[in-house]
């Protein structure tokens, strides 16, 4: 109750305020206020105010995937084959019909269970049809193998379950089961009264609005390096005739506003320029609005403007004539060159007098590319002292004393916030109200994402970069999170896992290796991926042989991203503490636990795709077991069918022989000390990339490896023991990597 008057503002019965206001209007003013207070206290907790975007949701890609496999050429084919392409024909309708409704779908989820329970049942679907289509694509695969050449009888031994009436029987079961579930799913869409979506993905649209004016009362850590530098290079344009462009680019909530506010309010620049301007852009990059509120900024107010782009250019030279001004466009997205280059630039750079300058804020390296004239500055992380400054400012502001237990857990939250403004400064404010020392390590374990601070501060703005993604990248953003923090991921072993898994597609000319590389430079672009860099990595048995290998790293917050947008990436150490099984889970990297925990979890089977295996586990634990692994092993892959990545060292050549999985696209088992590869390899007819580096004692391959028409990627580095290469090397007409080639042959020879 509010006090009005001494008497109580809300009443019961019919009137709900005080004097003659009615039931109606009460209720309006009511909304009003509620609505304002609500406004209020997200202010008040600095709550990122974003307007309603799709939810974070996987799934139409994977449904566009699927429904795309369903409408592949193999697959149509081998149906048509079976006499069930009608089947295929009504699950490829049904997905597409799913497709189009689908973005709306995931907008409803996050208010009705309903829908969001609908949502998880499709998912699994439509990971089981992913597997049935890649039945049938294996199948073609393994037909045209045996085209035009005798199969040896080892080989023969492996496909004699292979009988064409046994496959169209047993592949009639599994896709009409297929189909029954996903006929289900319809129904129940078409109850749910969604909208479709032509495109299948709403554009997202950021509702952010930024000023120019900066708090004296906040002090700022670790940027006057930057300012010196932005303030030089804007008084050094002063003899450029040319409106110059200086773009400031850095990963999101690392300070590119603040910075720009401190040189915007700094004496110098204040001095310097006869006019400047200050415009949120945000994700409305639409010229004619842009121009009038430029405009506005430079009459000091808003007047009647012509709404043709011919008269706004006239309006514009005649309030800016041949003034020096400063323009600070802030949190710009536009990654269209043509909008920038034929529209924008020739408005804005044909104002104005010598040394005027536009600053730009931008998040991704490539908008920063395509804007400048001068070259971009690069906002960087805080160091170590810079951010404790930050931190500790925020944490100890409020009369906490600066213990030394205190200090020693606040040092290491520090750490995990990597030097992002954007995570201390929430991170302090946390803390300032907390004083025991239990409070802060309960802080200091748990994820920045999962307390108050990081979920209402710091995700939201990280979250704004990721929703720009395209569905296709936002899979292959999400996977990163099967590693753990901090670790060096290899490019090409990245890409590679994308590929295995089918997150990245063909495009017109462009291959999957194309593609997978421009996905992997625009992560580190746009601050998902960072400190990349080329190192040498050795290979040392009785000779050393050396490679170069593009790494990077995820930052932390972005590794916390990465788990909140995906439930696909699981912790065995998380799942055992849980007592949870692997059902759900479809990537998972193998930490120091036992294969006989492992596959207890996957008991029932699982959907697992993708498994990773370090050398060094391997080592330890069959160095300790004899007789479990093969049994444990071959316990795993039986539950695991729908592998598509497999890493691990075999330690003999009856493990080796345990992986044949029709699914596998990835297969990486360095470091084994394998004498000799089985043949069953060459059943793996979708094996993309196969890695056998540092197996030394390897000395022969599989003479049918030529089967393998899908492989791109072979690795031999460190392969001092092999003999010869397999014959009929030219028939790989897809392999685009094959390390040591030459010194195998040289090995042959000798």
């Amino acid at each position: 109750e509010g006090l009005q008057g001494g008497k109580p503002y809300f009443e019961s019965g019919s009137t709900m305020f005080p004097g003659s206001i009615g039931r109606e209007q009460g209720c309006s003013v009511f909304c009003q206020r509620l609505i304002a207070f609500m406004f209020l206290y997200m202010l008040q907790f600095h709550i990122p105010l974003i307007c309603k975007i799709m939810a974070e949701s996987l799934l139409l890609p994977l449904v566009r995937g699927v429904a795309r496999k369903a409408a592949d050429a193999l697959v149509e084919t081998m149906t048509r084959m079976c006499g069930l392409d009608d089947d295929r024909r009504m699950l490829e309708r049904h997905l597409l019909a799913v497709q189009c409704k689908l973005a709306n779908a995931e907008d409803r989820s996050e208010t009705n269970d309903y829908v969001k329970s609908w949502m998880k049942e499709l998912k699994s679907v439509a990971y089981e049809a992913d597997d049935v289509l890649d039945d049938f694509q294996y199948e073609a695969l393994r037909r045209q193998s045996k085209i035009g050449k005798s199969t040896t009888r080892k080989v023969l031994s492996y496909i004699t379950r292979h009988s064409p009436l046994l496959f169209r029987f047993e592949m009639s079961r599994k896709l009409k089961n297929v189909l029954k579930k996903i006929n289900k799913l319809v129904k129940e869409m078409n109850t749910f009264g969604l909208e479709s979506s032509a495109r299948g993905e709403e554009q997202q649209h950021p509702w952010r609005q930024t000023h120019s004016k900066l708090d004296d009362s906040k002090e700022i850590f670790g940027r006057d390096g930057d300012k010196k530098m932005v303030v030089k290079l804007l008084l050094d344009q002063q003899h450029q005739w040319k409106v110059q462009v200086l773009p400031i680019f850095g990963m999101g909530g690392i300070g590119k506003t603040t910075l720009a506010k401190m040189v915007y309010n700094d004496k110098a620049i204040q001095d310097h320029f006869q006019l400047k301007m200050w415009h949120c852009v945000s994700d409305n990059f639409d010229v004619i609005a842009l121009v009038k509120s430029i405009i506005e900024l430079a009459t000091n107010g808003s007047s009647a403007m012509p709404g043709s782009i011919e008269l706004l250019q006239k309006k514009l030279d005649e309030v800016i004539g041949q003034q020096r001004f400063l323009l600070v466009l802030d949190d710009v997205w536009n990654e269209d060159k043509r909008i920038w280059e034929d529209e924008l630039k020739s408005l804005l750079c044909s104002v104005g007098g010598p040394g005027s300058v536009i600053v730009v804020t931008c998040r991704n390296k490539q908008v920063a590319s395509i804007m400048s004239t001068v070259k971009p500055h690069e906002l960087v992380f805080l160091c170590e002292e810079d951010s404790w400054e930050l931190f500790s400012n925020k944490a100890f502001g409020n009369g906490i004393e600066e213990q030394a237990d205190l200090v020693t857990i606040g040092r290491r939250i520090v750490d995990k916030c990597g030097g992002l403004p954007l995570a201390l400064k929430p991170m302090g404010g946390l803390l300032s109200s907390k004083q025991k020392v239990q409070e802060w390590k309960a802080i200091e374990q748990s994820s920045i994402g999962d307390n108050v601070g990081g979920k209402y501060e710091v995700m939201p703005i990280l979250k704004l970069s990721y929703k720009e993604l395209s569905s296709e990248m936002k899979q292959c953003f999400a996977f990163c999170a099967v590693f753990p923090k901090d670790y060096e991921m290899e490019k090409d072993r990245l890409i590679q896992l994308w590929m295995a898994n089918g997150f990245i597609q063909e495009e017109g000319t462009t291959d999957l290796i194309q593609k997978g590389e421009f996905i992997f430079d625009e992560f580190v672009w746009r601050s998902f991926l960072q400190d990349k860099k080329v190192v040498l990595k050795s290979i040392v048995y009785a000779s050393v042989t050396e490679y170069e290998t593009v790494v990077c790293k995820m930052h932390d917050l972005m590794h916390d991203l990465a788990k909140e947008v995906t439930d696909e990436c699981e912790s065995i150490d998380e799942l055992t503490q849980q007592k949870a099984l692997l059902k759900a889970a479809r990537h998972m990297q193998m930490a120091e636990t036992k294969l006989e925990q492992i596959s207890m979890l996957c008991k029932g089977g699982t959907y697992l795709r993708t498994l990773l295996a370090p050398s060094d586990l391997w080592k330890v634990y069959c160095s300790n077991f004899l007789s479990r692994p093969l049994k444990d092993f071959k316990e795993l892959l039986h539950a695991s069918a729908s592998l598509r990545a497999l890493q691990y060292p075999p330690y003999s050549s009856n493990i080796c022989k345990a992986i044949n999985a029709k699914h596998l696209r990835y297969l990486d088992i360095s470091g084994s000390n394998i004498v000799r590869l089985p043949d069953s390899i060459c059943m793996l007819y979708n094996l993309q990339t196969l890695r056998l580096m540092n197996c030394s004692m390897l000395q022969q391959l599989p003479e049918d490896m030529a089967r393998l028409k899908m492989l791109i990627h072979l690795y031999l580095f460190g392969c001092v023991s092999l003999k010869c290469i397999f014959p009929n090397l030219g028939l790989l007409k897809n392999l685009h990597t094959l390390t040591t080639f030459l010194s195998v042959l040289e090995m042959a020879l000798g």
